[in-house]
Formats: C-alpha cells, sequence, structure tokens
C-alpha cells in the first residue's frame, strides 16, 4: 500500500489523504513514507526511522514551522508516533498502516489484505525479519537452553514462519515456548507443542 503513496524522484499525493488531513499533512506523510521504504531495504526491523527537519525541508519545501504543525496533526490522529533517541537526540518516526488505510477508506485494506485473482491473501507482518540458525544459536546460548537451533529454523520454515494460523511477530518468544516444552514439569500439551513433536520424531529417523 505505501509503496503507491512515495516514491524517491518525486512525491506522490493521494487525494483522499489530502482532503481528510491537510495538504501539508499529506506532503509530509508521502515524504516520510519514502523515507521508511529506504530504511526498510536497508535493514530495519522495528518500524522506527530517523529525518531531519533540513532534509524534509530539502525534499518538500515545508518550512520547520509548517512540518512541526503538520506532524501535530498526524501524532494527533495516531497516523505517526514520534520519540528522540540517540546521542546527539535525532527525531524518530513511526507509521501506522492500519490508521492510514482507514482515512483511505478501503474496508478491503483494513484487516491488511490484498484481493489477486478473487483470492484473498493475507499481507506478511514486513517488520518480521525471518532469523539465521546462527542467530538462533546465538540467543539460545544466551538463555543457556538446549534447544537445537537447526531444527527450530527447519520447523518454523516448513509452516512459513506462522504459529498456528498466525504470522510470526517475534521468534524469540517462540523459542522461549520451546523452552517450557522441553521442561521437565508435566504441562498440557498444546496443538503447537504435538506439532513440534511430531517434527522433531521425523527428524530423527532420518
Amino acid at each position: 500500500m505505501k509503496s503507491l503513496l512515495s516514491s524517491t524522484a518525486f512525491l506522490v499525493l493521494n487525494k483522499k489523504l489530502a482532503q481528510s488531513l491537510g495538504l501539508k499533512e499529506a506532503v509530509l506523510l508521502s515524504d516520510l513514507i519514502s523515507k521508511e521504504e529506504y530504511f526498510l531495504q536497508n535493514g530495519m526491523t522495528d518500524g522506527w526511522f530517523f529525518n531531519t527537519e533540513a532534509n524534509i525541508q530539502q525534499d518538500t519545501t515545508l518550512t520547520p514551522y509548517q512540518q512541526r504543525k503538520a506532524l501535530k496533526t498526524l501524532k494527533n490522529k495516531q497516523i505517526l508516533e514520534i520519540k528522540r533517541m540517540g546521542v546527539p537526540a535525532k527525531q524518530f518516526f513511526k507509521i501506522n498502516e492500519e490508521q492510514v488505510i482507514k482515512f483511505l477508506d478501503n474496508k478491503l485494506l483494513i484487516k491488511s489484505t490484498t484481493i489477486n485473482k478473487n483470492k484473498t491473501i493475507k499481507t506478511i507482518n514486513k517488520y518480521f525479519k525471518r532469523p539465521t540458525v546462527e542467530e538462533v544459536e546465538f540467543y539460545c546460548k544466551k538463555r543457556n537452553n538446549k534447544i537445537d537451533s537447526s531444527a527450530f529454523v527447519d520447523f518454523y520454515e516448513s509452516k512459513g514462519w506462522k504459529v498456528g494460523k498466525t504470522n510470526m511477530k517475534d521468534w524469540k518468544a517462540s523459542v522461549r515456548t520451546w523452552e517450557r516444552r522441553e521442561q521437565k514439569a508435566p504441562v498440557k500439551t498444546s496443538k503447537l507443542d504435538s506439532q513440534i513433536n511430531e517434527y522433531l520424531k521425523g527428524k530423527e529417523l532420518l
């Protein structure tokens, strides 16, 4: 969705957003979406990215005063989260995509879905980054557990990195779930536990 509103060479404005938010607000949001796409391509995983007043003014011609006024509107409408971080402190932004979609008033997109040849396809959480075996192994060593990092990655690769029918949001939380499964104390077996046990048994037979 956001790719329709941004471009590295020029600004693309959505008329409905401009009517709902104001022209300056729509211009600023379009520029921030372009900046967000840049950081996504360069490894951003949590949705937070920074930009400066000078850079925004150069790209949009909006003065610092106009920027602050537009940012206040976007923040009040819960389209943007803003905070200062780092040394020296920089202004970071996070775009609430669901709120942008609501302002576009497209009911097909409110649940983050797209339509392709009459099939509804759920959009994958773009901020989730699939871990490598080495990353899982490092985290497991840090937690001092005995989880087989290769088995963990292979299992969720086979599941499309889903937990049940839901796209995974935090692989470290799934590691901790495996830890609880491997504890000696008897616990009620969940559907996920059963799937993991079946997978591991099959792996042992290979």
